[in-house]
């Protein structure tokens, strides 16, 4: 097999090609001093213990249900932001406060658990709201969720329940079902209340 110079050599046939590959060498650090090492070895340790603490990558939760009834209907039996309370079964009051944020105080039927919650968007045209969590008891920050209705067909609307929140280190399997929990069986109630 003859090779062109500065050409590829391809292996064709079960022969293999003329030419060695080159060898790459890691190049050395060199620090000028003892000082600087030991400021760079400080550093290293401190981005190692930063991810180390860093919290858990973002999860999330989607459930959804096919309920009798138009969507405007079906949004007016679970649309008001404290209608919650009328439809999902492990929540006994719902106190509403403020404009900007409106926040709802749920408390649930064993008086055991208390959710304050802030509505961050609302488009009753287009049958949703979102809230997030202004403290719970449950093992997570940053949640937020959306609950909405779409037409699925005629008389015939789906309703979705999606979040997405991080779960203390920890907690993950606990947070992931208490959340999933909460909307399975308030899901289900809708279903149940809505069945003609």
């Amino acid at each position: 097999m003859s090779l062109s110079p500065g050409r590829p050599a391809f292996i064709t046939g079960g022969q293999a090609a003329a030419r060695k590959p080159k060898e790459f060498t890691m190049p050395r650090l060199a620090f000028p001093s003892v000082a600087f090492q030991r400021l760079a070895i400080a550093a290293g340790a401190l981005i190692l213990a930063a991810v180390d603490a860093a919290p858990l990558s973002a999860a999330s939760l989607t459930r959804s249900v096919d309920v009798d009834g138009t969507p405007d209907r079906v949004w007016s039996m679970i649309g008001p932001f404290c209608a919650i309370k009328d439809w999902h079964p492990a929540i006994g009051t719902c106190t509403e406060a403020g404009a900007s944020p409106h926040t709802r105080t749920l408390v649930t039927r064993d008086g055991k658990a208390v959710f304050v919650e802030a509505e961050t968007a609302r488009d009753d045209s287009a049958h949703l709201y979102a809230y997030a969590f202004t403290s719970s008891p449950l093992p997570v920050t940053q949640y937020s969720a959306t609950l909405k209705v779409t037409e699925k067909s005629k008389d015939v609307s789906t309703v979705t329940w999606s979040g997405s929140y991080m779960p203390d280190s920890g907690k993950e399997r606990d947070a992931s079902e208490a959340l999933r929990g909460i909307y399975e069986s308030g899901l289900a109630a809708i279903k149940t209340k809505l069945m003609k």
